[in-house]
């Protein structure tokens, strides 16, 4: 197999602190990795000046969840300019982070007390083979999130969806 599943999604923020309390409402409660990475690393890989500061908090669902799906919140210092903060419906060549959720309705409203920029009410999303709600909304630093009401025990699942 050429590659693995998604291991991490890499979201840079404004405020690791901030970004952190957001997707700990989702349920991304346990640290995997937590530090400042290695500037000569970070400036090879990144391209950012040598003089950056890179701190790194990568978050999971728990302590004993695999090693994949997991969130890596990163902040540099000094701080790059920023694109402009998205708002509203996506955005051509944007992505998604997308998360199964329940109670629905309960991590909903955590991510809009942790501070969600956006969030429209939920819909019921039907396709050909289910309905089921969702919502998109936006982290503080505006990266696209999509909720999902199903059962996040479903990822681990292997039978195609009919």
């Amino acid at each position: 197999m050429p590659i693995s599943s998604l291991i991490r999604s890499a979201v840079f923020c404004s405020d690791l602190d901030r970004s952190t309390a957001f997707y700990r409402a989702l349920g991304l409660n346990a640290v995997y990795f937590e530090g400042d990475l290695d500037p000569e690393s970070s400036q090879g890989a990144l391209h950012v000046p040598a003089v950056s500061t890179l701190r790194c908090r990568i978050l999971k669902r728990s302590a004993d969840a695999p090693n994949f799906g997991m969130v890596g919140l990163f902040e540099l210092t000094p701080a790059l300019e920023p694109l402009p903060v998205p708002a509203g419906p996506p955005r051509l060549g944007e992505t998604a982070l997308v998360f199964y959720a329940q109670p629905f309705m309960e991590v909903l409203i955590a991510a809009r007390r942790a501070g969600a920029t956006w969030s429209p009410e939920p819909i019921i999303f039907t396709m050909p083979h289910r309905s089921q709600m969702e919502v998109c909304l936006r982290d503080p630093d505006g990266v696209l999130v999509n909720l999902i009401d199903r059962d996040p025990a479903e990822q681990d699942r292997t039978i195609p969806v009919r």
